[in-house]
């Protein structure tokens, strides 16, 4: 079966036969107007959920060594503290982030071809914004959640990342190889 299945996927598509260009050269200087360019596109060009990313932590494994895990996850918002997403403090991630306060986030864009990867420090924010968060939720009943947190990951690293059906994808780092402005 396992090579049937391999021949399977091989027979998938990579990627929407259109796809747009993009040139970094020419891309705002400002990483989160970047973003935000792209969110845009993406909800134009009829993604559902564009806010929803892909957080990788470290936790440790069964073997007792470092062990990634990853989930999906909203981002909460952007400003000067960084990339906010929250979670329960008990939860598998809450744990991770507090033993290895660092993580990366992926957002992946099907009908555009498109990633961005942030990659950095996470802090905790207050427990007043958590607890707002927590209220804000669409489905919160009023009640408090003392174990909701709301986090921030302030970006170390930045990379925009392009398809092009030719395989001459684009790749924009921001970061160690990069300055990130501010």
């Amino acid at each position: 079966m396992s090579e049937t299945f391999r021949k399977f996927l091989r027979t998938l598509p990579d990627f929407p036969a259109e796809l747009p260009g993009f040139d970094p050269d020419k891309a705002p200087q400002d990483p989160t107007e970047l973003f935000k360019q792209w969110l845009d596109e993406a909800l134009a060009a009829g993604e559902q959920q564009p806010h929803a990313f892909s957080l990788a932590t470290i936790g440790t494994g069964s073997g007792g060594g470092q062990q990634p895990s990853s989930r999906m996850l909203i981002l909460k918002n952007i400003d000067d503290d960084g990339w906010h997403f929250a979670t329960s403090r008990t939860s598998r991630k809450g744990r991770e982030l507090a033993a290895e306060p660092s993580a990366a986030m992926n957002f992946y864009w099907a009908s555009q071809g498109r990633q961005v990867r942030v990659a950095g420090p996470v802090a905790e924010l207050s427990a007043e914004a958590s607890a707002r968060d927590w209220a804000e939720r669409p489905r919160a009943d009023g009640s408090e959640n003392p174990n909701w947190q709301l986090y921030a990951l302030r970006p170390a690293e930045i990379e925009f990342w392009q398809a092009s059906n030719d395989g001459q994808h684009v790749r924009h780092r921001l970061g160690p190889d990069g300055a990130l402005p501010g």
